[in-house]
């Protein structure tokens, strides 16, 4: 297994390598060194660091009443709904939620009168209004589950302990609950922060014009309409600098500490009464109602005579190529995260803390490379060598693969630590190796991967970056035909194409979560 970790670890570097060869063997120039000078990228830069850093915040700041909520009122009436949707925001395709809330708050937007006329607000989607809405909704739903998680992890000893010592509320908050949370906060503000600092399509549909661009968008310019390599390779170096150095660092001094599930009680805590209970409660219903608005107001704008209007066999061609690039890039990028992390595992088992981070990074550093630059690049190194036309979906998938291990690896590795840090002891004691390890290893993650796998099934089925470099009309999937129908101001039709996607999406999650509770 070590041997098929670091094959994945070099199939995936060799990937990002070949990438950025493209785009300096073009060119010949190097990156654009003036372009750090320049004061067009200086706003630039304020502008990608400020949204990442609001968006990262303010998701934080926003679901940890919400995780508590969910944590001290347990009889909370649809709570198991609330998290299903919490993750199906969070997978949700960009396309899908863009559409959303254009048909929300959009300059024709269902709420956008309410706005204006009863509050009297001069209300604009569009620059960073629209990019925090967005930024929010996805990341928000994400970190309240986690938080929430890591809540349930506080054993019920500790609780009781802070009652013979009779804490106060604060008390109970600084020493017991922060505590818990405290290093999981971090990493996840790092995570949420790469992620909208390299967030592309979001910022280019609502940014609204040049005051509101980010790295990823400027890459984007300077290789779609000025086709400006040496610009490009300078965004791209600036923004994987950045974006890598900052997870690079919570990786190193934030950990979540995973509490053994031998240990981990939900028999009593503290019961919120009065206000506090009445504030917990109306809150929780408050962010029911914002994360469902924008799924609404997809059927608000689409009226009886748009449905009977589509052309519904031109949906089901591209849905099947949706659901087979989502399958094939979700497998491949299973197993290519569970093999990385085999010698990650061992190095924390040996406590090399260094080399351990090291590895994480380099598993997941194609969530801090920019998607853009890793497209052109590849396309560029491909295009005298391989007939794009006729394998261009090929590269899609394994463009596909490379963008979701990151997210697999994240998801599994809590897991796979907690397994080794109670069986690794006993299974080399016992000399059980390969398959003999792996009866005892299945069904301890058995309900991870199963989780894991649909998590990254939905991801992958939701991009359209890549898709625009290699992809074609003759292998449309359902965000391109989407893409292309918002292009043309279709907005009806983009709609039920979102419906559809999002139904889809939503059904795969749910038949995962049946599959892994009934495997738990």
């Amino acid at each position: 297994m070590r041997v098929a970790g670091w094959v994945s670890f070099f199939l995936t570097t060799f990937i990002t390598v070949l990438a950025f060869q493209g785009l300096i063997g073009f060119s010949e120039q190097g990156p654009d060194w003036a372009l750090l000078s320049d004061r067009y990228f200086h706003s630039i830069l304020i502008f990608s660091i400020k949204q990442a850093l609001l968006s990262a915040l303010l998701s934080i700041v926003l679901a940890w009443p919400i995780a508590r909520a969910l944590y001290y009122l347990p009889m909370l009436p649809a709570r198991r709904a609330f998290l299903a949707l919490c993750l199906l925001c969070f997978v949700m395709p960009t396309l899908v939620l863009i559409t959303g809330l254009v048909s929300l708050l959009g300059r024709s937007g269902v709420v956008s009168p309410l706005l204006i006329d009863v509050l009297g607000v001069d209300w604009n989607l569009y620059g960073l209004n629209g990019i925090l809405l967005a930024h929010i909704y996805l990341n928000m739903p994400f970190a309240v589950r986690v938080l929430y998680q890591q809540l349930k992890s506080i054993p019920d000893s500790s609780w009781k302990l802070s009652l013979q010592l009779k804490f106060s509320r604060w008390q109970r908050l600084r020493i017991v609950e922060w505590q818990s949370l405290r290093s999981t906060a971090l990493v996840l503000f790092g995570f949420i922060f790469v992620l909208c600092f390299n967030s592309f399509a979001i910022v280019l549909a609502l940014g609204g014009g040049p005051k509101s661009t980010t790295l990823e968008v400027a890459i984007y310019q300077a290789l779609k309409y000025d086709f400006n390599i040496p610009e490009a390779l300078m965004l791209a170096w600036v923004q994987l600098l950045i974006a890598g150095g900052l997870f690079l660092m919570v990786s190193r001094f934030g950990r979540t500490q995973w509490l053994s599930v031998d240990t981990a009680r939900d028999d009593w805590k503290p019961i919120p009464t009065g206000w506090r209970l009445w504030l917990m409660t109306c809150s929780y219903y408050v962010v029911w109602g914002a994360l469902v608005l924008p799924v609404l107001a997809l059927f608000a704008g689409v009226t009886q005579g748009d449905w009977l209007r589509l052309e519904w066999g031109a949906l089901i061609k591209p849905t099947l190529i949706t659901l087979g690039l989502g399958i094939l890039s979700a497998s491949c990028g299973m197993v290519l995260a569970y093999s990385m992390l085999s010698p990650i595992r061992q190095m924390n088992l040996l406590v090399q803390s260094r080399r351990r981070v090291m590895l994480e990074w380099l598993a997941t550093h194609a969530l801090v490379a920019p998607a853009m630059v890793m497209s052109v690049g590849l396309f560029i190194f491909l295009l005298p060598l391989v007939d794009i036309d006729r394998w261009g979906i090929v590269f899609v998938a394994i463009l596909n693969t490379a963008l979701i291990v990151p997210f697999a690896i994240q998801k599994l590795k809590p897991r796979l630590y907690q397994f080794d840090a109670q069986y690794n002891a006993l299974t080399r004691s016992l000399k059980l190796k390969g398959r003999q390890r792996w009866t005892i290893e299945w069904p301890f993650i058995r309900p991870v991967v199963l989780s894991t796998y649909g998590l990254v099934l939905v991801l992958s089925m939701g991009d359209v970056a890549i898709f625009s470099i290699f992809g074609s009309n003759d292998w449309a999937t359902l965000p391109w035909l989407i893409y292309g129908y918002a292009g043309t101001y279709r907005i009806a039709e983009a709609s039920i194409a979102s419906i559809v996607l999002l139904s889809l999406c939503a059904l795969i999650l749910w038949l995962f979560e049946k599959v892994q509770t009934s495997h738990a």
